[in-house]
Formats: structure tokens, sequence, C-alpha cells
């Protein structure tokens, strides 16, 4: 398998980067089949800075969600730590301070301690089972990665291991026995038809968003940005899209998200900073949602 060099993460710019050489944008269809807009969507489950706009992107999909579709291709991140030669991040000890400050910088659970615990040796087995997970239906896929994701930045445990795949594959509802045959087979190509496309594209780092109509016409967005640039990508591309008015109360987000971080909350229920954690922390006690507590934060389950 062909692996891409160096590592680099900087909360400044939003974007966790793979230094490298821009390749030339090759033709690709990047049109999308049913909605009119489709944000392809360049992410690794490690990526601290992807974790970062989790909150963006649930906002955009519930004010605009008719209007667009979102593809995801896995970008090889961390291929191995003999492959690594990055700057700031160079190695386990110095992710681990990394997702201390990311963390605290995107107001998202991040605990860095896995990575003094039980550190990744490869950002690709996740990336690989995700694309497994897509031959089961996006939508499963979906849920799984999330899923992932809340393993490794809140419970620090380590993705890169089948066993902790397989249970979140399961608590999904995923196929375990298949996605473990198609993450030995079919799903190691698809990975590898990411990572190409990725160059084709001259995708460095991650979060990166190509915003593109039915035209082909490509607006990017990379790194974290603000709800807003992506809300203006979309509308540069279809003027005509309406913002959509949707439910704010705790029951109606909930029921659309099964988990959310105190900042996802605030961001969808448009409560103020200051307001959001105690008034979640009154639903915890009178039964409401469950409270799950990592290090730097909580995650909320629908009870």
């Amino acid at each position: 398998m062909e692996t891409t060099p160096m590592m680099h993460c900087d909360i400044e710019t939003g974007i966790c980067e793979i230094p490298a050489p821009q390749a030339t944008i090759k033709d690709t269809n990047l049109a999308a089949d049913k909605k009119p807009i489709k944000l392809l969507y360049f992410t690794d489950p490690i990526c601290s800075s992807c974790w970062g706009i989790d909150p963006q992107l649930k906002k955009l999909a519930l004010e605009y969600g008719s209007y667009f579709e979102i593809e995801y291709c896995m970008g090889g991140l961390l291929p191995s730590w003999e492959t690594y030669g990055g700057r700031d991040v160079n190695g386990p000890a110095s992710v681990a301070r990394h997702w201390e400050e990311a963390g605290a910088h995107y107001e998202m659970p991040i605990d860095g301690d896995l990575w003094l615990e039980d550190p990744l040796p490869s950002s690709y087995p996740p990336s690989i089972a995700f694309k497994a997970a897509q031959l089961q239906g996006e939508d499963k896929a979906i849920k799984f990665l999330r899923r992932i994701k809340e393993m490794i930045f809140l419970e620090k445990k380590n993705i890169a291991r089948w066993n902790n795949l397989a249970l979140a594959a399961e608590q999904t509802g995923l196929d375990v026995a298949q996605l473990k045959t198609d993450f030995e087979g079919k799903a190691i190509e698809l990975f590898q038809h990411d990572l190409t496309l990725a160059r084709q594209l001259g995708v460095r780092g991650f979060p990166t968003i190509f915003v593109t109509d039915e035209n082909d016409n490509r607006v990017l967005v990379y790194g974290s940005r603000p709800y807003e640039q992506y809300e203006q990508a979309l509308l540069q591309l279809h003027p005509e899209a309406k913002k959509q008015k949707y439910k704010t109360d705790y029951t109606s987000l909930f029921a659309k998200y099964s988990t959310l971080t105190t900042k996802e909350f605030a961001v969808l229920s448009g409560m103020k900073k200051d307001e959001v954690a105690e008034y979640l922390k009154e639903l915890h006690a009178e039964g409401k949602i469950v409270k799950y507590a990592s290090k730097n934060g909580a995650l909320w389950i629908k009870q």
C-alpha cells in the first residue's frame, strides 16, 4: 500500500496537514447525483480539526440539508510513525500535547492521554474500516465514523485495534463479520482510491471540503472554519438555497443526533455558551439524557 509522508497539525490554521507538492487536478466527476450540491469531504478518523468542525457540519445539514449531500473520503493522515517526519508533531507524546490544545481551542472534548497510554501506530486501519462500513450503506457508515471518533477523542480507545472497530460496528448496526471480510478485502482498494483522488485534487490536509455543483464548479473550504464560510460556499454555487428553520428543543435535536457534545448542542440550539452546560446538566439530573464524562468534556446521549 502506498504511504503518505509527514503530518502537521496547526490550531491557528485549523488544519491537520501532510506537507507535499500539490498535484494537478485531473478530470474527476464530482457532480452531485441527486441533490444540486455535493460536499466532497476529505477527512481522517484521528483528525482533531475534523472533529472540531462537526458542530458546523451538523448545523449546515439542519439548515441546508435538502440541497446537499456529503461524500466522505479518507485522507490517510498517519500512515505510520516509521514514514513520519512532521514538524510540531514528532511522535505520540507531541500528539498528546496537541490534542489537549486542540480540544480547548475547538471547545470539543479531546483526551490526549490516549497517545501516552495506547498510541495508534497508524490511522489507516480505522480509515479502511470506514470504507468497509460504506459497503453496508452510507447512513450506517456515518454512524460508525461518529462512533469511532467518540471512542478515540473521549474514551481513549485505540481505534487501530480490530476489537474496538468491531465493537463500534456492533453498536452502530453493522454486520461485523461482513465488515471484517471487506476490511481485509474490498475496502483496501476503496481506501487506495480515496488516497489517489486526494493526490489528484491536491489535497494536503484535513479537513478539506470541495463544495461542488452539478456543473462541477467547485469552492474549496480548507481547514476548520466558522459556520458562515461553509454556508457562503454553498450559497455561492446555489444562490437560490433557502435556510430552513428547525426545532432547537433538546427532544428534537437528540432525535436527529443520538449523541452531542456540549459545543454541538450550543451551536445547534443557539443557546449562550454560559447557559448550555447548566441546562444539559439539568436534563441529565432529570433523567432525560445520559452523560458520558471524559477528562476534557462530556458527551450527552439520547435516553
